[in-house]
C-alpha cells in the first residue's frame, strides 16, 4: 500500500483509513453525512495526491494530446483546463482526465489513481511515432481539493492572487500558504464551488495546516473519499470503474460533449460510426420514489419485470435524502420521467430517469 505525505496527518486526526487504488485513504473523519453537509454549505478539505500527474511537453505535445485524448486540446489557451477521455481501440474508455495547459507546449494530465500505470502505458505506445516529452511526476506531488461555497472566502487570506476572479474549469499558477508556484485550480469533484491545489509532497503539509487555521472560522473541516462520492454522485459525475470503464463508449456515458469529431484520435472513425447508428443504451440518473438505496451491480428492469440495464452508482442522498443512482438502460428509457423498476434483492422498487444534476443547489 502507498501512502501520501499527509498519511500520518489523517491517522492522528483518527480518521477511518481504508485501501483504495493501491493507496492508503481517508474515507471519513465524524461520518459521511455530517462531511457531505460541511462542503454543501461550507467548507471542507480532501487529501487527494493518490491522483496521477503526467507532464506531456515539447513541440509534439499538442499533437500526443489531440491524439490520445477525446476532446479538443487546441482550444485550450495558458491557465485554461479541459475535461477529456483517453477512448480506447475497441470502443470504451481507458480512463478520464483533465487536461491543463501551463504554458505553450507544456501540459498537465491528472488521471486517476487506479489507472497511472495503464495510461502512462496507453499513452506511450501513441507517443512511439511522435515523439513527445513525457513525465510522469504522480509520486512527486500532492493534490488538495478545497471544495464548498464558503471556499473562496475562507482561502483568501492565503494567496495575493484574487480567488474570486479563478473562473470554473480556469487555474492560476501563483502563491498559496506561503508556498510560491502552486497551481490553484477552479476545479473540483463536487458540484459546491471550490479549488484544487498541487503542490510538492514536501509542500503539502504546511498547506494543509495553514488551510486548516485559515478555514477555521469558516468550518472547515477534512473530509474523507466517502463524502466525496456522494457528492460527485449528487452531481452525476461518472467515477472510473463504475460509470465508465474499458468497455463503455463515452457516447453511451453521455459523454458526446468532450468527443469531438473535428480531429483524428485513437478510435475515432468507430465512435463516428456508433454516433451515426444510434446508441443502444445510455447511462441515466434515476432517483427512487419509494425508500431503498440503489447500489452498483442491482439489475434495473422494467414494469414487467424484464432486464433493461444495471446500477453503476448508487447512494442515500444526504442532501435529498431519498435513493439515488446511475446506470445503464436500454435507450427507449433513457429519456427524463421514464419510469423503471430496481431489483433491490427480491423486491422491485420504482424509480424515474432525472435530467442532471440530482442536486440543483
Amino acid at each position: 500500500m502507498k501512502n501520501t505525505a499527509l498519511t500520518g496527518v489523517h491517522e492522528a486526526l483518527g480518521a477511518k483509513m481504508v485501501p483504495f487504488a493501491g493507496f492508503n485513504m481517508p474515507v471519513s473523519y465524524e461520518g459521511v453525512n455530517i462531511e457531505h453537509e460541511t462542503v454543501r454549505k461550507g467548507v471542507g478539505v480532501f487529501d487527494v495526491s493518490h491522483m496521477g500527474e503526467f507532464l506531456i511537453e515539447g513541440p509534439k505535445a499538442l499533437e500526443l494530446i489531440q491524439k490520445v485524448t477525446s476532446n479538443d486540446a487546441s482550444k485550450l489557451t495558458v491557465g485554461k483546463a479541459q475535461y477529456s477521455c483517453f477512448p480506447n481501440e475497441t470502443g470504451g474508455i481507458v480512463d478520464d482526465l483533465i487536461v491543463y495547459k501551463i504554458k505553450e507546449e507544456t501540459y498537465l494530465l491528472v488521471v486517476n489513481a487506479s489507472n497511472i500505470e495503464k495510461d502512462w502505458a496507453h499513452i506511450s505506445k501513441y507517443n512511439e511515432g511522435i515523439g513527445a516529452e513525457m513525465r510522469n511526476i504522480s509520486d512527486n506531488y500532492s493534490l488538495l481539493a478545497i471544495q464548498g461555497p464558503k471556499a473562496v472566502e475562507a482561502m483568501q487570506s492565503l494567496s495575493s492572487i484574487d480567488l474570486s476572479e479563478i473562473k470554473f474549469y480556469n487555474f492560476v499558477v501563483g502563491d498559496f500558504a506561503g508556498i510560491e508556484h502552486v497551481i490553484i485550480s477552479a476545479t473540483g469533484y463536487t458540484g459546491s464551488g471550490g479549488f484544487e491545489i498541487y503542490c510538492k509532497n514536501a509542500e503539502v503539509e504546511q498547506v494543509w495546516v495553514k488551510v486548516l487555521e485559515a478555514g477555521a472560522d469558516f468550518g472547515i473541516k477534512p473530509i474523507g473519499l466517502a463524502a466525496r462520492d456522494t457528492l460527485r454522485l449528487e452531481m452525476g459525475y461518472c467515477l472510473y470503474g463504475n460509470d465508465i470503464d474499458d468497455t463503455t463508449s463515452p457516447l453511451e456515458a453521455g459523454l458526446g460533449w468532450i468527443t469531438k469529431f473535428t480531429k483524428d484520435f485513437v478510435n475515432s472513425e468507430a465512435l463516428a460510426a456508433q454516433k451515426e447508428a444510434g446508441i443502444t443504451k445510455r447511462l441515466v440518473g434515476f432517483e427512487l420514489t419509494e425508500r431503498g438505496i440503489p447500489r452498483q451491480g442491482y439489475d434495473i428492469v422494467d414494469a414487467e419485470g424484464n432486464n433493461i440495464g444495471h446500477v453503476t452508482s448508487g447512494t442515500m442522498s444526504p442532501s435529498l435524502e431519498k435513493g439515488i443512482g446511475l446506470g445503464y438502460v436500454a435507450k427507449d428509457f433513457s429519456k427524463a420521467d421514464s419510469d423503471i423498476f430496481i431489483q433491490i434483492r427480491k423486491k422491485q422498487v420504482p424509480a424515474t430517469v432525472i435530467k442532471l444534476p440530482f442536486y440543483k443547489g
